[in-house]
């Protein structure tokens, strides 16, 4: 690690990685990151992979939500950058990412559901901030327009 990752990495803020999951998420998500005003910003989207299975949706379609997520972002931060993973495990795929691109952080904002949905989905945001070797943020649920 160089004297520059060392440095970014007491900014919480310096390289924000950004997981996204479809148009809507990413542009509200983007909105609510922005006052925090990071240096850096990495729009990440996951595509969910069947192993052994058929994918939940075609991988076309899938890149193709990506692109329309990551365009969402840039239009709160002009100079985000963009990564998409392919992966079983979404926690993982993130993770992943983060050591990929260099992050600072995390940065997610929950996308609610009730109980069983979040039991059936393994609780993701739980996994989240109790597996990570990143500084994980998590973003307030507020409506992002007020």
């Amino acid at each position: 690690m160089d004297s520059t990752d060392k440095e970014n990495h007491h900014n919480l803020l310096a390289h924000v990685l950004l997981p996204v999951a479809n148009e809507e998420d990413a542009r509200d998500t983007a909105r609510v990151l922005a006052p925090y005003d990071p240096e850096r910003v990495t729009a990440l989207h996951v595509v969910e992979k069947g192993g052994g299975v058929p994918d939940k949706t075609p991988v076309e379609q899938s890149e193709e939500v990506a692109e329309e997520a990551f365009a969402a972002v840039r239009e709160v931060f002009p100079d985000a950058a963009d990564q998409t993973a392919y992966s079983r495990d979404i926690v993982e795929a993130i993770f992943d990412a983060a050591d990929e691109v260099g992050a600072s952080a995390i940065a997610y904002r929950s996308r609610g559901g009730g109980r069983l949905m979040q039991f059936l989905s393994g609780d993701l945001s739980l996994q989240l901030v109790t597996q990570a070797e990143y500084p994980v943020i998590a973003l307030p649920r507020r409506d992002a327009e007020t």
